[in-house]
């Protein structure tokens, strides 16, 4: 199918060319001055002190579990994380040894839900790793009071937030690690890829050595100190990440603006809608636009599919991830243990909000949404 909205779109310009071009003229592309100069501007547009770029937001959040056995954390140990997320929140976990332990989340933020974190903590809980989820950011203040009463370091996955804010910092720079995804849907795009961000220079040190095959200071001497992956970013990728990150302020206030302007537009809407909109002192990252079905008793599965049919692509929003996925059955949760999330996931999905959209698309966002609940409205009259 051909859609006219789609998740995110990549536009290779100027800046992206030239730096591939220098990495042609290297005749080396694998990990290089591209990489590196990616990591610089990246730490120095958000302002984290360290930035490591790995191959995938999922590489990223794998380093990042992996980087937690230098503090003592042994495998088997859990993590707190929220049930409602992208599968690879909890991949990410088990990839490192680490078992998630699920929380359920808010219907009104998507996120996890600070009241149930102390009661899913146990002597084997290592860590709490947190979701920006759609770009809102969590309630950090009521999770860092959790984290230190109960000495746990805090994972934030941004991955879906780039320059997001609250309370007049940006996301990432709360907890220990963040971790980006550089996907095609995100803010900064380098086709694949992900990022690390870290304050603490001995987590820096760590993190890029468990990304380089567990290698000591860097070095291409075979020193391997610790269990490692070769997730690394390639100088192809940086080049077109590099791009974003000098575009990342222009493409912000456009994503911005066509995701505040479709929130007043669809207004009259928010008796069949959710509509997810800025909290106190928080600015949300426009990387996407979710919605979730008012009434409970209804399911998403009817206006997916004909948004779909009208060439707006559209994905659920994730559902939880323990009880509504078989990949997880495993860890032996039962539907109903999550209610919220399993809500979410059964009257939720979002679509793309990026950049490169115009009114026009907005317009027919507006329009095919008015047409699918006057549809249902008069059936039900009917």
């Amino acid at each position: 199918m051909k859609y006219r909205i789609e998740f995110g779109d990549i536009k290779i310009g100027n800046i992206a060319r030239g730096y591939l071009d220098q990495a042609l003229e290297r005749n080396w592309i694998s990990e290089g001055p591209n990489v590196h100069e990616f990591e610089k501007q990246f730490a120095d547009l958000f302002g984290y002190t360290h930035a490591i770029a790995t191959s995938s937001g999922t590489d990223a959040g794998i380093v990042a579990m992996s980087a937690l056995s230098e503090f003592g954390v042994k495998r088997g140990d859990e993590v707190v994380t929220p049930a409602l997320s992208f599968t690879a929140t909890a991949n990410c976990i088990l990839a490192a040894g680490l078992i998630p332990k699920f929380v359920d989340v808010e219907l009104d933020t998507l996120n996890m839900n600070p009241a149930l974190i102390e009661a899913a903590i146990t002597p084997r809980t290592c860590a709490i790793q947190v979701v920006h989820t759609m770009g809102k950011p969590c309630a950090m203040r009521e999770i860092l009071d959790i984290a230190k009463r109960h000495g746990l370091p805090i994972i934030e996955d941004a991955c879906e937030a780039h320059g997001a804010q609250l309370h007049g910092k940006v996301v990432g720079s709360f907890g220990l690690m963040g971790i980006f995804s550089c996907y095609a849907a995100h803010l900064i795009c380098s086709g694949e890829g992900g990022m690390i961000v870290t304050n603490d220079s001995k987590v820096n040190d760590i993190c890029r050595s468990v990304r380089t095959h567990g290698r000591r200071g860097g070095e291409l001497y075979f020193h391997f100190d610790r269990v490692g992956f070769n997730s690394k970013m390639n100088d192809m990728e940086a080049a077109i990440g590099l791009e974003g990150v000098a575009t990342f302020e222009d493409s912000f206030k456009k994503r911005r603006m066509l995701l505040l302007t479709l929130q007043e537009m669809l207004q009259p809407l928010e008796e069949e809608l959710i509509i997810y909109r800025d909290g106190p002192e928080e600015i949300t990252c426009p990387h996407a636009f979710p919605l979730v079905l008012r009434k409970d008793t209804e399911t998403i599965h009817e206006l997916y599919q004909f948004l779909e049919s009208r060439g707006v692509q559209c994905k659920t929003l994730f559902g939880s991830l323990p009880t509504q996925h078989k990949a997880f059955e495993f860890l032996g949760y039962r539907l109903g243990d999550f209610p919220v999330a399993e809500r979410i996931g059964k009257t939720g999905l979002h679509f793309g909000i990026h950049q490169y959209l115009e009114q026009g698309d907005l317009d027919f966002i507006q329009s095919s949404l008015e047409t699918y609940f006057s549809r249902v409205t008069s059936r039900k009259a009917g």
